[in-house]
């Protein structure tokens, strides 16, 4: 676990501390803005592509098998975005890291389900989420730092010795814990599962970037070719004796209210992950530097909580977390949508503590407590399944946020008699920002209202004991 949770925490982080260098590498580069878009969409196709096959490489691969081949892309992929003089070298580097990071996290989750009883797992499932939350959150305030002190070449070379040491670890320490049972590829479910997943990612990321946003014929197109592929594949798993991704993971009730929460949650933090930086720069006019320091309590405390919430939640249950959880960040945003250019930063810095503490109390929960009523045979997919829909509603949450923020600000600057002048986009920004919190409570308070059915599973021994 020590090994796993170590390169998880490190790939996760150089994920989202390149984002704030993006502006960085355009100079460097002399690329545009769209170009350099491509190292956080690229990232997020591949994953988006090979987190569904996860399952099957989970049954057809070794524990060690799969954790070599992982960590090796990882390393090799930060080794060389470390090295890289050029955009292509670290697009490259990038999409290795992608693909580490596509087998890595399930391999994680699914080696849990495996070595720790139910009554045990929250705690487990706690420390994932120091990983899988505390990571990505603190990315961007970490890349600030390096990119104002060093170069952005540091933000990989800073990973590395870790992952390194990670990889040592597993190898010395790792054991086989999972069934392999060799399941036949089927070459048609992998096609539409790539042109699916890929698309309907592709598709809302780009949304995201550029100027003509939801009117583009690429992105109109990726995601309607992306949506009848997912049609079709669903259609072929249901057929097939022995699918690529078996869901009749979605039999189980508690894993259903598990998998809508786990799409609801990510689509709230990944819009104000990217929307409250941009509002406290071009609103509250602070620089990237302090923006990231202000996100950096709340992120911290996200992370140092998680391991708690899993504690409360082995001795609880989801309800008594999980439903207060979606209260306090439907709260939250609502007071976010009354914040201005002279809002005080305490009054920030504390708001986004609730919302990232708020968050904290429903993902690992409301993931762990649907993960429990699977049958041992159905880990490897009920997993995959529960790490490819976050990135998909991740990206699908970043464009609609991008999308309405910008409208919002068109609107105002429209009506405006000097759009021009700093104090005028400022107060743009900061319409846009509000439409876009007013939008995530409405999301918030179906998730409020999804978390009343959520109950606590109650796992048999004989599961416990189960061959797995």
């Amino acid at each position: 676990m020590a090994s796993l949770l170590i390169c998880g925490l490190f790939g996760f982080l150089s994920e989202t501390a390149l984002n704030v260098a993006l502006t960085n590498l355009m100079e460097v580069f002399q690329i545009s803005a769209a170009t350099a878009q491509w190292l956080t969409t690229g990232y997020l196709l591949t994953i988006g592509i090979l987190m569904p096959i996860s399952g099957l490489l989970l049954q057809t691969f070794t524990t060690r098998q799969l954790f070599t081949g992982s960590l090796i892309s990882l390393i090799v992929g930060t080794l060389i975005a470390a090295l890289a003089f050029n955009f292509e070298m670290l697009m490259f580097g990038r999409v290795l890291q992608a693909v580490g990071m596509s087998f890595l996290l399930p391999l994680l989750f699914n080696t849990i389900l495996v070595i720790y009883p139910p009554e045990k797992r929250g705690a487990a499932m706690g420390l994932v989420g120091l990983v899988t939350m505390f990571a990505p959150a603190t990315g961007p305030t970490i890349g600030g730092l390096v990119v104002g002190y060093l170069t952005w070449h540091y933000i990989f070379w800073l990973s590395l010795p870790f992952l390194v040491l990670g990889f040592l670890i597993g190898l010395k320490y790792l054991e086989n814990v999972t069934d392999v049972t060799k399941p036949r590829i089927d070459l048609l479910s992998l096609l539409l599962s790539t042109i699916g997943f890929g698309g309907v990612v592709f598709g809302f990321s780009k949304a995201g970037e550029g100027a003509e946003g939801w009117g583009s014929a690429v992105v109109i197109t990726s995601i309607i070719v992306g949506l009848v592929a997912l049609v079709l594949f669903i259609l072929r798993q249901n057929v097939m004796s022995d699918p690529m991704m078996n869901l009749s993971v979605f039999k189980y009730p508690m894993y259903v209210v598990g998998a809508i929460l786990v799409v609801l949650c990510p689509m709230i933090l990944m819009s104000s992950m990217i929307i409250l930086p941009m509002f406290l720069q071009t609103g509250a006019g602070l620089s990237a530097f302090t923006a990231g320091l202000m996100l950096l309590p709340g992120s911290a405390l996200n992370g140092l909580l998680s391991p708690r919430m899993g504690h409360l939640f082995d001795k609880y249950g989801p309800k008594w977390l999980v439903i207060p959880g979606f209260a306090i960040v439907s709260v939250m945003l609502w007071f976010f949508t009354t914040l201005s250019p002279a809002s005080s930063v305490a009054l920030m810095v504390a708001l986004h503590i609730g919302l990232m503490v708020g968050v904290g109390m429903i993902y690992m929960p409301a993931q762990t407590n649907g993960l429990n009523q699977l049958p041992p045979e159905l880990y490897p997919h009920g997993t995959a399944v529960l790490n490819t829909l976050p990135q998909v509603a991740g990206a699908i949450g970043i464009a609609v946020a991008v999308s309405i923020l910008t409208r919002g600000m068109d609107k105002y600057l429209h009506a405006s008699s000097a759009p021009a002048t700093q104090a005028e986009i400022a107060n743009a920004m900061t319409a846009g920002a509000q439409n876009v919190f007013l939008s995530m409570i409405i999301i918030a308070l179906i998730g409020l209202v999804t978390a009343f059915f959520i109950r606590r599973v109650v796992v048999s021994r004989e599961v416990v004991h189960s061959p797995h």
